[in-house]
């Protein structure tokens, strides 16, 4: 996977978060009645076979995925810290009152210059599109300001890119046994550490099995 470097990021962000169209463009059309083995928000794990060097020991958070494909954004990939007034001023945004630092991840190597939060349910504007009870994805610069006046979600990972499966594509690949599947678990998606992810979500799921 090409992970975008902490040096560009700034010359990316002025056009990395989407608005709601252009975010809702991005997912799969949705099915007018849920597929009865949709893996939207459940956690796909990179077996040790996996070919593609760009997912290996990857896990990925399913935003969506019905027989019109699928879509989600790689957890396990972190680029590094940036002050969250500087990710703003970058997106013309000045806030005094803005504090903190986020890590930013790469989310998968589909659009890598798009900008993602995944966060708790929370937290809500317009765009913001429902994974599950317990996720949601916001796409614009309004939540990262939300989140550095401490009227955020509880919870949030903020990545750029996403990994995209045609219809039928990611069947294909699970049948080939390139990734094993876990229900999401929140720690996993947004409090262990990065380099223990894939290790504990394998775990989970043998002891799923």
């Amino acid at each position: 996977m090409s992970l975008i470097s902490l040096q560009r990021l700034g010359s990316m962000l002025a056009g990395i978060f989407l608005c709601a169209t252009l975010v809702h463009a991005a997912l799969p059309t949705p099915a007018d009645k849920p597929d009865r083995g949709s893996l939207t928000g459940q956690l796909l794990i990179a077996s040790p076979s996996m070919g593609d060097p760009r997912f290996s020991h990857t896990v990925v958070l399913m935003v969506r995925h019905d027989h019109n494909g699928a879509f989600g954004i790689v957890i396990n990939r972190p680029l590094g810290d940036r002050p969250l007034a500087s990710l703003l001023a970058a997106l013309g945004e000045k806030d005094p009152a803005t504090a903190g630092t986020v890590r930013i991840f790469a989310g998968g190597p589909v659009e890598p210059d798009i900008g993602f939060v995944v966060h708790s349910t929370d937290y809500r504007r317009p765009d913001t599109v429902d994974i599950d009870a317990n996720l949601a994805l916001t796409s614009s610069r309004e939540i990262l300001r939300d989140i550095g006046n401490q009227r955020g979600p509880a919870k949030s990972l903020i990545a750029f890119g996403y990994a995209g499966w045609a219809a039928g594509q990611l069947e294909g690949e699970l049948a080939q046994n390139f990734w094993f599947t876990t229900p999401q678990d929140g720690s996993l998606v947004f409090d262990d550490d990065r380099d223990e992810v894939w290790d504990r979500a394998m775990k989970r799921r043998t002891q799923d099995l």
